[in-house]
């Protein structure tokens, strides 16, 4: 068994349309330097760097490298993951596997995204097969727009249910101070906003942020010195599915019921619903709100629609959904996932200010991205 390892410190930056104030390496920096803050370190204690984005959308080589200024990596061992939307969470899971190893105390983990600088569909199109899948998948609207449509129809959900998951994210949003939308809108404005690809309009999808995240990893022995209350990892997991888009069952998310399904059983959590305190959930459009907590097992399949419309996902309810806002109203694609790691983090160490969620001691945070894969990790108050 490895060691036991917690969240220590955690820093974000403020994130925008276009953060043209600062370049890459200034906008991974202010990111670092404000989770160094939060745990009272320096760059010396760091021992290692885990860093992501998707690198290929800003046409950026050897980002590990590129970067190693802004990262604090200065000579220190740095390693760069990508994975899609859930680059993030694989980012935060390797700087748990670095310090649970026992060859690391202190690794800093690191997402970020220059989205105002970068070609996300000419990237995103070259995953799916150029005959069989393409003229269906091309891009992240359309593919998310078949899954929205299947499990409409399998369900009978409505496009108002959707809705519903919209505005409590952006309501939760006015929150927090670092998001990238922090307006609340409603159910009929979500309505009236502008059809892309039906049944997904132009406010149930993400945004487009530039932005990055960083969360420091810390050994138990260190981490209790670090932070009085730390956020200890109790479970990881990650799922990947086929990259054959016609043969995914678009009613759930195959990989996000086996990465919950093993996160629940290494944490010993038998009723999520019950045991989980708050959530961070990756879902970059609102019917994602709906059918993966089905997957995750929140609820019975079909019945998400009733959990949203009856608050219980609201901040205040049994289980409060993604108080940071969540993807709707933030989405630096290499930090998006990250910043769900981070946000629990602040919730289990009582940092969330007003996204606080009243005595959270458990929580979940998720990663979507690549070609419908999943990461999930399971947070606590106490030691695993």
């Amino acid at each position: 068994m490895g060691r036991r390892v917690a969240i220590t410190g955690v820093g974000q930056t403020h994130h925008a349309s276009r953060r043209w104030d600062v370049n890459g390496i200034e906008l991974i920096q202010e990111a670092v330097v404000r989770a160094l803050e939060d745990a009272e370190l320096t760059p010396a204690d760091i021992d290692a760097v885990v860093i992501g984005n998707m690198d290929h959308f800003e046409a950026i080589n050897y980002v590990d490298a590129w970067s190693v200024e802004g990262a604090a990596a200065f000579m220190k061992p740095i390693f760069k993951v990508t994975t899609g939307g859930t680059t993030g969470t694989t980012v935060a899971i390797a700087a748990y596997y670095h310090v649970a190893s026992g060859l690391f105390d202190n690794v800093l983990a690191i997402g970020w995204e220059k989205n105002s600088e970068s070609d996300t569909t000419g990237a995103i199109i070259t995953c799916s097969d150029p005959v069989w899948d393409r003229f269906s998948y091309s891009g992240a609207i359309p593919s998310l727009a078949v899954e929205a449509s299947a499990y409409m129809t399998k369900y009978g959900v409505t496009q108002e249910d959707a809705a519903r998951v919209v505005q409590r994210d952006r309501t939760h949003a006015v929150n927090n101070p670092y998001a990238h939308l922090r307006k609340a809108v409603d159910v009929q404005e979500v309505m009236a906003s502008q059809m892309l690809t039906y049944p997904i309009k132009l406010l149930d999808i993400c945004p487009r942020s530039d932005g990055a995240a960083a969360v420091i990893f810390s050994a138990e022995g260190k981490a209790e010195k670090i932070c009085p209350k730390p956020a200890w990892i109790h479970s990881v997991s990650v799922r990947h599915d086929t990259t054959w888009f016609g043969d995914i069952d678009y009613t759930r998310l195959v990989s996000l019921e086996g990465a919950a399904r093993e996160a629940f059983a290494l944490a010993g959590i038998k009723e999520p619903l019950k045991e989980i305190d708050v959530c961070e959930l990756y879902m970059p459009f609102s019917f994602g709100g709906l059918k993966w907590m089905e997957s995750i097992g929140f609820c019975e399949r079909g019945q998400a629609p009733r959990l949203i419309w009856d608050g219980a996902t609201d901040m205040g309810g049994v289980m409060p959904v993604n108080p940071s806002g969540g993807v709707l109203s933030t989405n630096c694609i290499g930090a998006t996932a990250l910043l769900r790691v981070g946000e629990i983090g602040l919730q289990i160490m009582g940092k969330a200010e007003k996204k606080q969620v009243e005595g959270a001691r458990l929580g979940m945070a998720t990663g979507f991205g690549g070609c419908f894969w999943s990461d999930a990790l399971i947070i606590g108050a106490d030691k695993p």
